[in-house]
């Protein structure tokens, strides 16, 4: 299940996108976007999101 970003959350800082082994995570109108088909919830990494771990305000989690 890809992970997703709370829009009304989301700080726009960038922090997510740059830990996205699979660039799928980018600059959307109002916040970061997850590109769905490309997202894999970090399967590389036993399937711990590291978008979420880094994302300092939570805004991030599983569909």
């Amino acid at each position: 299940m890809p992970s997703q970003i709370n829009a009304d959350e989301c700080i726009s800082c960038g922090a997510c996108a740059a830990e996205c082994p699979n660039e799928a995570i980018s600059q959307g109108d109002a916040s970061y976007v997850v590109d769905t088909s490309k997202c894999d919830d970090c399967k590389a990494n036993n399937g711990d999101s590291l978008c979420a771990a880094t994302c300092p305000v939570s805004a991030i989690s599983k569909e």
